[in-house]
């Protein structure tokens, strides 16, 4: 036990003396001394401490040969250290400051990765995950050799891309949960007339076909006809395009049930689509 206590004693007196050594170099203007300590804890992973030590020498090194190393890894070691919010504010003023550093590219890289760690998942704004694409793809505009991150941003745009599609197809299903028809239907085919390529096309086609099978359903019999003649319209564009969905038995159900509603012999869905 006594044992036990004087390594714990001697544990504590060393962190003091170094936490001591820390303060004291924080506060210095020895550049030279800052700086080493500064690479050291970045390298072995210490990045909060690097992060005040390449902040607080930041003033010190303006304007000198070192001003944009030690800027960047100011950045760097926010990020490694997820302070990302922090990060991004270090990268986009780097990337300002020096436009022409060999660091640059890497700064705008990672501020793309801090501003793609901002967004939000698809159910909140998506005003973030917008501004962050439209980042990207400026990125890769200017950059179109740089075989080291654009693998890493197609990554982020898919992701991104899909969060928006997602967001499109839930509106339009909100619509149809609150048995609102006919908003169900404006919404989901304007959202393949703005994006046809949406990720979730066939569910959205899907939930239009339903949508307008309902709003006929529940249509005065005057009007019944005609928009069941909607539904079979997008019934057979449905199935033209994913003819082994499977959401395809539950749709030729209803097909079938409106073709003995509006009195005509239900052709084979299939041909009807290629025609």
């Amino acid at each position: 036990m006594k044992t036990l206590k004087i390594a714990a004693i001697a544990i504590l007196v060393t962190l003091g003396a170094c936490a001591s050594k820390f303060e004291t170099l924080l506060t210095s203007n020895d550049v030279e001394a800052k700086y080493k300590a500064a690479m050291d804890y970045y390298q072995n992973k210490k990045f909060a401490r690097a992060a005040q030590l390449f902040e607080s020498m930041a003033v010190l090194t303006s304007g000198t040969a070192r001003d944009d190393t030690v800027q960047f890894y100011w950045g760097m070691s926010n990020y490694r250290n997820k302070d990302f919010y922090t990060a991004e504010g270090n990268f986009a003023s780097f990337i300002q400051n020096f436009p022409r550093s060999p660091f640059t590219s890497d700064a705008e890289f990672y501020r793309l990765d801090c501003m793609y760690r901002a967004t939000y998942r698809y159910e909140l704004d998506q005003m973030p995950t917008r501004s962050c694409l439209a980042a990207i793809n400026e990125y890769e505009r200017e950059h179109p050799d740089d075989a080291a991150h654009l693998a890493a941003c197609a990554e982020m745009k898919h992701d991104l891309q899909d969060r928006l599609d997602r967001k499109e197809l839930e509106a339009g299903k909100l619509y149809y949960r609150m048995e609102d028809y006919l908003a169900a239907q404006v919404k989901l085919r304007n959202v393949l007339k703005t994006n046809a390529d949406n990720f979730y096309r066939e569910d959205v086609l899907y939930y239009t076909a339903m949508a307008s099978y309902n709003y006929a359903r529940l249509s005065v019999v005057a009007r019944r006809r005609e928009r069941y003649l909607v539904f079979s319209d997008d019934y057979l564009n449905f199935v033209g395009e994913y003819p082994e969905s499977h959401y395809r038995k539950e749709l030729d159900g209803l097909y079938r049930k409106v073709q003995d509603v509006l009195g005509t012999e239900a052709p084979d869905a299939t041909d009807q689509a290629a025609e």
